[in-house]
């Protein structure tokens, strides 16, 4: 594997646990307190951590096999008579497998029902690229009325969860496999499409989503021992983008960085700039992952290798800096 030549970024995060975990807590605190919530799963309760849900409401819970398309329709039926139905798979069997049933389904009959899509990204590490999901972003962004979430860590992504619930319409997020740094706590708000905002630098602005919060989070922190004062928005909100933000931040700073980890086509980066064309065009680079599918290997060296650590995060910066 080959490494940057860029310093390494010296702030660091507490590691809390994965996104999934963090999933499937939530999932049993919302059928506590709501009888409709069922939740289905295709094989991978275990790692979606919708086992837990399992194990307290067995009754509520339904086993699909390895068959997502057939776990969209089921999802559809359930939401259709009443129920308010959470389906979970890993991302790139959920959203490449059953595209075509959650786009009829779903998607076009505007039907309330959820999914969630674990472990998303390249940082699912050995399993190698046909278990990475890498598209996920662009597939269900592209199915209309669609809400899609990428939460940052533990607090943020049970938040989310809560949300999913009370949104009525369909909506898709992605967990992660990997423990994720902890960046807020149990009293944070989250609200679908508002990002949140650390710091008022106003040299640049990092809008991040996922794990890349984290790895923007260390930038900032170096880039400020530098002397360049950036922002940093977390994007939980994929669709739909929070573009008032988006705006402000390119009003007040002049010069934007995404990062995210997922293909660059389609993806937040995408997303972003469409925003920044509409309201306050600026000079900006996109970090992510670049017109290739990733290796096995462990999720640092992946993360490292496709150049979505925080080093890149900092260079990318400097480099939108000049164009300013």
């Amino acid at each position: 594997m080959s490494s940057t030549t860029v310093p390494k970024a010296k702030f660091e995060l507490k590691m809390g646990v994965a996104t999934r975990e963090a999933y499937g807590q939530a999932l049993v605190e919302l059928g506590r307190s709501n009888p409709n919530i069922v939740v289905l799963d295709a094989d991978l309760a275990k790692s979606t951590f919708s086992a837990k849900f399992q194990k307290e409401f067995p009754d509520r819970f339904f086993t699909c096999g390895i068959a997502e398309a057939n776990m969209a329709g089921i999802a559809s039926g359930l939401a259709l008579a009443g129920k308010l139905p959470f389906a979970s798979s890993f991302a790139v069997f959920l959203c490449d497998k059953g595209y075509d049933q959650i786009r009829m389904c779903v998607a076009y009959p505007g039907v309330n029902a959820k999914f969630v899509g674990s472990h998303g990204g390249i940082s699912i590490g050995e399993d190698g690229p046909s278990q990475q999901s890498v598209e996920d972003y662009a597939l269900m962004c592209a199915l209309a009325g669609f809400v899609v979430l990428n939460p940052s860590d533990e607090f943020c992504a049970r938040a989310l969860v809560h949300r999913m619930a009370e949104h009525v319409g369909p909506v898709y997020m992605r967990t992660g496999r990997p423990k994720a740094p902890i960046i807020y706590g149990p009293d944070d708000k989250f609200e679908i499409g508002k990002a949140k905002q650390h710091g008022d630098g106003r040299d640049a602005a990092i809008i991040a989503c996922g794990l890349e919060v984290g790895y923007a989070l260390q930038a900032q922190a170096q880039l400020a021992d530098e002397g360049i004062q950036a922002r940093v928005l977390d994007m939980h909100t994929i669709k739909p983008i929070d573009e008032s933000a988006i705006a402000q931040a390119a009003q007040d700073c002049g010069a934007i960085v995404t990062a995210e980890e997922h293909l660059l086509d389609g993806g937040l980066g995408s997303q972003v700039a469409r925003a920044v064309a509409r309201t306050h065009p600026v000079p900006m680079e996109l970090v992510g992952i670049q017109n290739t599918y990733a290796e096995s290997a462990s999720p640092d060296q992946l993360m490292e290798k496709y150049g979505l650590t925080a080093p890149y995060i900092v260079k990318a910066v400097k480099a939108v800096l000049k164009r300013k």
